[in-house]
């Protein structure tokens, strides 16, 4: 059963976001009445990993969270000898990624680990999947993050990156806020959770436009970037190396 996100329903003093043992408990209900279309990314994430995983290589899950990547990624798969690596920086996510794991069976392997994804070891990928996870990274580290994906990745290999972004200017990325929080808003959150959470988010979420990402990921040596979704501030691409 999907427990109801409630965390900022009270008022508080707010503190800056982490994926602690709270969010852990409660992360299903709240990405999904928080980012439009999250199961058509999820499952889209999934086919395009079965479409461009090769034989004899690693696929990983970068900010793996509950494994929702991962478990698609796994049902997509009808390639030899691939093996899933998933990787989040919270213990507590690492955890229960490794209990929901253990409810599926599959033949593809995955190893579910703790760490720091700007101290990974990243070695012979075809995929690498990021979804909402390097809006989360301090600025002055993603262009490093993205140069060693790339540099580990295989000719013909893909980034599949999901993130939020901010808009070119002020008044229209006013309107993709508005347009954000209306969905929410619809899905039963209230001003006060709505507010609350932004609060908490704000120091610890800093979006890119999506400019930004197109030509960061273009100078490091991708050869085709497409987005494939986009709905408000919420956006997934693909980058062919």
């Amino acid at each position: 059963m999907t427990i109801k996100d409630s965390i900022y329903a009270s008022e508080q003093q707010v503190k800056d976001f982490s994926f602690d043992q709270n969010v852990v408990e409660v992360f299903p209900d709240m990405i999904q009445r928080s980012v439009p279309g999250y199961a058509t990314i999820v499952s889209t994430m999934g086919k395009l990993a079965g479409q461009y995983a090769q034989s004899n290589s690693n696929l990983y899950d970068l900010g793996c969270s509950l494994g929702a990547v991962t478990l698609s990624m796994r049902r997509n798969i009808r390639t030899d000898n691939c093996h899933i690596i998933a990787v989040d920086n919270s213990q507590a996510m690492v955890e229960r990624c490794k209990l929901h794991l253990q409810g599926f069976k599959s033949e593809v392997p995955v190893t579910v680990t703790l760490g720091d994804i700007n101290e990974l070891d990243i070695k012979n990928a075809s995929v690498v999947a990021m979804n909402f996870t390097l809006q989360f990274i301090p600025h002055a580290q993603r262009q490093a993050v993205i140069e060693k994906i790339y540099a580990n990745l295989k000719p013909g290999g893909v980034l599949l990156l999901s993130e939020k972004i901010k808009a070119e200017n002020e008044q229209c990325d006013n309107l993709l806020i508005d347009l954000h929080h209306d969905f929410k808003r619809h899905n039963g959150y209230s001003e006060l959770e709505i507010s609350q959470k932004r609060t908490a988010i704000e120091n610890v979420m800093r979006p890119d436009t999506l400019s930004t990402h197109l030509n960061r990921l273009s100078d490091i040596g991708f050869s085709q970037t497409q987005v494939w979704y986009q709905c408000f501030n919420f956006c997934s691409m693909v980058a062919i190396k």
